[in-house]
């Protein structure tokens, strides 16, 4: 099962050291790590990813193949779903409507999750007049016209929520509102994530900006 990759970060001579294991000396300098004053002490760097069974009413997404850590390049396309509030993710692909795949949804980002009380008997009763419609089938299905995202986004607009329900006009604006926001983060971890894998610690010497970062 996914888990933390558990990356730390420490800020010992100027730089800031990433890995999986704080090393017994400084990539950046050499000097011994516990023979000397850190400047900031060790920290986990977040985790981006989650189980969806954890976030109840909730959108989320993950790559149509593979997952995040070890699959995912910025060409590839993602994956959306929608979580009741007992967590069970609500999908659409080329094999029709899914209510049983939560399973698949260990290590996805929440994009959007509905936490005001009173909204959560109102998202399960438009989650579930929206799946009763007899268009969510296999035949339907068009990988560009009518797909996972027609769903979502479908399913969106019904909850009529403000800027969540607005932004579900296309495609297009949601993505830029609500998901390219949190695949940027996501990626920034993947690339930091692959390169500690490769070389087992990453210097960053310039702390104060990402453009050092390695890409996916």
């Amino acid at each position: 099962m996914d888990s933390d990759a558990g990356i730390i970060c420490v800020d010992h001579c100027g730089p800031r050291v990433f890995c999986f294991q704080l090393p017994e000396h400084c990539p950046a300098c050499r000097t011994r790590l516990d023979h000397s004053q850190a400047a900031l002490l060790p920290f986990r760097v977040p985790y981006p990813f989650v189980r969806a069974s954890q976030h109840p009413c909730a959108v989320a997404i993950k790559p149509t193949n593979g997952d995040f850590l070890n699959d995912y390049k910025v060409s590839m396309d993602l994956h959306i779903g929608v979580t009741n509030s007992k967590g069970h993710v609500v999908e659409f692909d080329k094999g029709g409507l899914h209510r049983d795949r939560t399973a698949l949804w260990n290590q996805c980002l929440i994009v959007s999750q509905m936490t005001a009380e009173p909204w959560i008997e109102h998202w399960d009763a438009t989650l579930e007049t929206l799946s009763k419609e007899d268009c969510w089938t296999p035949q339907r299905y068009h990988e560009e016209t009518f797909n996972c995202y027609t769903f979502v986004l479908s399913f969106l607009r019904c909850l009529r929520d403000g800027s969540l329900s607005e932004a579900a006009v296309s495609r297009v604006k949601f993505c830029e509102a609500f998901v390219s926001p949190r695949a940027t983060v996501a990626c920034k971890y993947i690339a930091l994530y692959r390169r500690l894998k490769d070389s087992g610690y990453y210097v960053c010497r310039n702390s104060k900006s990402n453009k050092s970062l390695p890409t996916v």
